[in-house]
């Protein structure tokens, strides 16, 4: 049989709620795997895969605004280990940098008291990964090492900055949404403030184009034709709204140099390079407004959030052959435009006052996730899951392209029959943009088509709206230790009880038994309590009263009073005898009654001349086992009475102490095995009166006059020899009743609500709350151990008040919080370490540093075993036990899927590097082991396959490396997406300036003869008319001749010296010296220019050859971009040189 054990040890916690307005903003997703959002002034850390709240940060004084994950893209070592930072920022303008596995903050940092508006940790420098910007309204973007807490610098501009975005392919380039519109940034750097103001342009709105009025009936592929240009450099109209209604500015981190806009009906995509919109996703006039996009990295395409709370997944279409010709097949109305087609959506929410979508983050690891944050506090994790397609010729009707799975899984392609998981990430779920539209015998052989679909596979509920009444099980004690749960009940204004296990701290059970607001809760057992509930008076002042006995297991619930209760005076309260034998209900203007539990009969309804009840409380007395013994012992002790003795001032009257002595001591079981129990109450004027109850039949026992001192009593409690009474003007009296002395102590806190002795034999601790706080007080020394007052240490109202153990106490708030506190009340973060999850979580974040480097190197590569193994413990490993335990858990914690695949003997090493690289959420690792794992597999499959030339460049063609990875890529996947790119260009050109800007695409590009055809097509008024022509007339007439070759390359390299570089770069390009033009663009800095020529013109020797030295560039002390390097020595093949450069930076 399993040993017994109990975990009685309850760490402090928070159970949040609603959020509050501001918080929208505040949320992130981070590599880490977990998802961070702000509920009023905390911050909440919940794991995306089990949907458990693992920390609550508290600190902020104010609501959260913003909230960021550190980037996770450097490389790991125990210098520089696995770790939680985290960044958050609140409405007074302080920003906190979180350890968030100690819950201790690591710095502060404030500037102004003014909201944060954006802000986001740096993520391109190998130098330093403690650089955060942040958006200080009105105007500044500040650079602060979130380290130290230091500025490093402050720049201000022209208009008010609503939120920023860096460009994800070059980090010197930086986009601020403004007010007005859009100032582009092209000088950032960490060193010092950009110098120049930035380059601003206007939007005009897209309501002053035809679009949206056009959307609903012919569709956005005709809107978009009639959408004029939306970027200009002059200040638009005043008719014309501006950028207000502009929801969101992201850059594409899919491609460069795109951009999105989202407006509520619709997302406009800028192609940059021209300024000129290329796409629309436009909502239908019955469809749901957009609230917030998020592009993907890995596949082309949108997150997008709707305002009834659906999340939709728009792809883009493709809509080029793989040989970069259109389809044999010619379309009639070919698309001419970048088309989003929805591939997936979710369920929507039902929308009220109260509850409404906030916002949505999408996984950067696998980006096949999406988690939606509520208004009411709820977190909804939706996963999307594909499904092959059923071989049936496809319906006709559908306009979206079908989508494709990969071939490859984890970088490398597999047979059909491998073992593999499609729901890894978006990559692995559909292919790329180069791979759809191969030949037809390639799609049949390669290529299954799938379908996407979301599903909910997390979903984490707050507390209701407050106010809230709270009440702890009974406590624990030898007798219970087996059945014992620490459960908490919540009753809410919506007349459900909550029933939360403070050990996890998730909610149990959610019992709807009333049909009004819940007043009060008590536990007649470790697995059932009674509540009562009070509906609005009406005009007479009367109420509907609901008192229901609730039996938890089954979730049973019978009204306790039968048929009463309708047109009655409300309830005030409910109290249960220390046996819960008997409860005792007290109305506002009416009787007390008092009840047999056990029969749910009426014992007592009191005379209408019965005192007013003010407050009531029962004798803690003995338990059941000694009432026999204490039968004649008690029965003597009736008979004696005590003489009394007025010698002290301030003691009670001692008859009636002894009395109180008495009947404390002598509860008896009557004949049905009733014990005799007893209470006291006070009334209006202060006087205390004692009651005996026994069987069916109550007796006054005693009455004691009012203590002048004291004004109205509003509540008592015993425990022991203790009796405490408060009252309305914040009066505690103690009565000791073993001693018969009583004190008085003034705590000038106004109204005494409610006060509560801890549990436990011997503690004589009490908590009392009042209007504006709760104090603890030890009633044996009769001094305050701690205090918590509203609107000085906190900026919460107490609601109610509990003890959760002898030594924690409970505060409901009205911030929609249940705090779990320490004695001290004072707020504290646990260790996520010491969490008592449910369910256990990944994640190896929470390992000491050394730990989790162990365990990442157990799961990449273990040559002392044959095959792979997950039992940690079975290695001669030399390590504390405690953290080998700690590691196996972490290993226990891995989907099955993901353990089928780590001990599969035929899952290759490369595959497995890369799969770690997600498991850890190590963003400069799984970019760097995509990358190796795509060239290593491709070029291997090059070398020896001299007659299948044909079918190698084939499987290059259905695979390549995604266009995420820009100049990484194949040159001749990069060659025909840059030629996609023009062709749009072409289509989409309105003013001169595009139509020249894609003249010059073309003549870089090698397309001389359309570049021909746009020189030709300028107007004889416009001032570039003759330059144009006779540039049109060299191109065509450009020969392979010697002396014509020698005489360009003199004018270009004469251009070039005096500051013409682009020209005399196209000059170069047209007779074939783009080796040349590569080098000349390198020579004054133009670097990223010359990766792009070499990858479109140059053959593969000499495009090696300008990136080799882009290499040495990237690799020199003042740009410090080794890892960026490293990737693009991969992208050439240099595995080894790769290897040095690795080893060099581990010396």
């Amino acid at each position: 049989m399993q040993p017994f054990t109990v975990n009685i040890k309850l760490s402090a916690r928070t159970l949040t709620g609603a959020l509050s307005a501001p918080n929208r903003g505040a949320v992130d997703w981070g590599w880490q795997g977990l998802i961070a959002y702000g509920c009023h002034s905390l911050v909440l850390v919940v794991d995306a895969n089990t949907a458990q709240t693992l920390q609550v940060l508290e600190r902020h004084k104010a609501n959260v605004v913003k909230v960021k994950w550190a980037k996770e893209n450097y490389h790991h070592n125990i210098g520089s280990p696995y770790s939680l930072r985290l960044a958050s920022a609140d409405v007074t303008g302080k920003i906190i940098v979180w350890d968030v596995a100690t819950g201790t903050a690591r710095c502060e940092i404030q500037e102004h008291a003014k909201p944060i508006q954006d802000m986001q940790w740096l993520w391109n420098q190998d130098a330093s990964r403690d650089l955060l910007l942040a958006v200080h309204p009105p105007n500044y973007i500040v650079l602060w090492n979130a380290d130290t807490g230091t500025k490093l610098w402050k720049k201000s501009y022209a208009e008010n900055i609503l939120s920023f975005s860096f460009d994800p392919f070059d980090p010197s380039h930086l986009a601020l949404l403004t007010s007005e519109g859009i100032v582009f940034i092209s000088d950032f750097s960490p060193s010092k403030a950009p110098a120049s103001s930035g380059k601003k342009v206007y939007i005009s709105s897209p309501h002053s184009s035809p679009s949206h009025r056009l959307a609903a009936t012919a569709g956005a592929k005709k809107a978009l034709d009639k959408v004029k240009i939306l970027i200009s450099n002059e200040k638009p109209s005043a008719e014309s709204v501006t950028l207000n209604d502009c929801l969101q500015l992201s850059y594409l981190p899919s491609k460069r140099n795109y951009m999105l806009l989202l407006y509520p009906r619709e997302i406009l995509i800028l192609d940059l390079e021209v300024n000129q919109t290329v796409g629309v996703i436009a909502i239908e006039r019955t469809g749901v407004p957009f609230l917030q996009v998020i592009p993907c990295f890995q596949r082309d395409g949108l997150f997008c959030l709707h305002e009834n709370g659906c999340i939709t997944l728009r792809v883009r279409r493709s809509n080029y052959s793989a040989t970069g010709i259109p389809n044999e097949e010619p379309d009639p109305d070919p698309v001419q435009e970048l088309v989003y087609d929805l591939r997936s959506q979710c369920d929507a929410i039902r929308v009220t006052k109260t509850v409404r979508p906030f916002s949505m983050v999408c996984c950067p690891v696998n980006e096949n996730s999406a988690a939606l944050i509520v208004s009411d506090g709820r977190v909804m994790i939706w996963e999307l899951k594909s499904s092959v397609a059923s071989r049936n010729p496809r319906n006709s009707s559908s306009s979206a392209s079908p989508l494709y799975s990969p071939v490859s899984f984890c970088g490398i392609p597999v047979g059909a029959f491998q073992n593999k998981l499609p729901d890894l990430s978006l990559d692995n779920m559909i292919a790329g943009q180069g791979t759809v539209a191969g030949e037809e015998q390639l799609k049949s052989s390669f290529l299954q088509e799938v379908h996407l679909k979301f599903l909910l596979t997390g979903l984490l509920s707050g507390l209701p709206l407050p106010p809230f009444a709270i009440r702890m099980c009974p406590p624990l004690t030898t007798k219970n230790i087996k059945q014992y749960e620490p459960l908490l009940a919540v009753g809410t204004s919506n007349g459900s009880v909550l029933v939360f296990h403070l050990t996890s701290g998730l909610l149990q059970k959610e019992l709807s038994i009333h049909s009004c607001e819940v007043k009060g809760i008590e536990w007649i057992s470790l697995s059932g309590f009674i509540s009562f509930a009070t509906s609005t008076p009406n005009n007479l002042g009367l109420v509907r009263n609901e008192l229901q006995l609730v039996d938890l297991p089954t979730g049973r619930s019978v009204p306790f009073r039968g048929e009463r209760g309708n047109d009655e005076p409300a309830i005030e309260m409910i109290k249960v005898s220390h046996l819960k034998q008997y409860l005792a209900v007290v109305f506002k203007d009416k009787p007390l009654e008092i009840w047999d539990v056990r029969t749910c009969t009426l014992l007592r309804e009191m005379s209408k001349n019965f005192p007013a009840v003010t407050a009531l409380e029962w004798s803690p007395s003995h338990n059941l086992k000694s009432l026999r013994k204490k039968q004649l012992a008690a029965r003597e002790a009736m008979a004696r009475q005590t003489v009394a003795s007025d010698t002290e001032v301030s003691s009670v009257e001692s008859s009636v102490i002894s009395l109180l002595q008495e009947a404390e001591s002598k509860s008896e079981l009557s004949q049905n095995i009733s014990a005799r129990e007893h209470f006291v109450f006070t009334d209006a004027d202060g006087q205390v009166y004692h009651l005996t109850v026994e069987g069916n039949s109550v007796k006054d026992s005693a009455r004691i006059p009012p203590d002048g001192s004291m004004g109205s009593i509003t509540c008592i409690a015993w425990k022991g020899d203790t009796l405490v009474l408060g009252d309305v003007d914040g009066n505690l009296n103690f009565w000791d009743l073993k001693a018969r002395v009583s004190r008085g102590i003034p705590t000038h806190r106004s109204w005494v609500k409610k006060i509560r002795f801890a549990p436990g034999k011997g503690n004589q601790k009490l908590i009392a709350m009042y209007n504006d706080g709760a104090e603890v007080w030890d009633s044996k020394e009769v001094q305050m151990v701690s205090s918590l007052r509203s609107g000085r240490n906190v900026n919460y109202r107490i609601l109610d008040v509990d003890w959760c153990t002898s030594d924690k106490v409970i505060l409901a708030s009205d911030d929609g919080c249940i705090r779990v506190l320490e004695m001290s009340m004072k707020p504290s973060c646990i260790r996520m370490d010491e969490q008592d999850l449910l369910e256990p979580a990944w994640c190896p974040y929470l390992l000491v540093p050394r730990a989790s480097l162990a365990l990442k190197a157990f799961l990449l590569h273990q040559p002392w075993n044959e095959k792979y193994s997950l039992d940690v413990m079975t290695i001669d490993y030399p390590e504390d036990e405690n953290i080998k335990n700690l590691i196996q858990e972490q290993l226990n914690s891995l989907s099955n899927d993901i353990k089928k695949l780590l001990l599969d003997p035929e899952f290759t090493l490369l595959q497995r590097c890369l799969l770690i690289a997600r498991l850890y959420g190590d963003e400069s690792e799984l970019h760097f082991w995509t990358i190796a794992a795509h060239y290593l597999h491709s070029l291997s499959q090059e070398k020896p396959a001299k007659p299948a030339d044909a079918v190698i460049l084939q499987e290059q063609l259905v695979n390549p490396l995604d266009i995420c990875y820009d100049i990484l890529c194949e040159n001749h996947y990069f060659q025909k997406f840059q030629l996609e790119r023009v062709n749009l260009q072409e289509v989409k050109r309105s003013t001169y300036d595009h139509t020249r800007k894609c003249a010059d695409q073309l003549l870089l590009l090698g397309q001389t003869d359309r570049a021909v055809q746009l020189l030709l097509e300028t107007s004889s008024e416009n001032a570039h008319y003759y330059c144009d022509s006779l540039k049109a007339c060299l191109v065509t007439t450009v020969t392979s001749s010697g002396p014509s070759q020698s005489t360009i390359k003199l004018v270009a390299t004469n251009m070039i010296a005096n500051g013409k570089l682009s020209e005399g770069v196209q000059l170069l390009c047209l007779i074939d010296k783009a080796a040349d033009a590569c080098r000349y663009l390198q020579t004054y800095g133009e670097w990223n220019r010359a990766a792009w020529l070499a990858k479109v013109r140059l053959n593969s020797e000499e495009c090696a050859d300008v990136l080799k030295r882009w290499v040495d560039h990237l690799c020199s002390p003042q740009i410090n971009q080794k890892s960026k390097a490293i990737l693009v020595l991969l992208s050439l093949g240099c595995f080894t040189k790769v290897a040095e450069m690795l080893h060099r930076m581990c010396a």
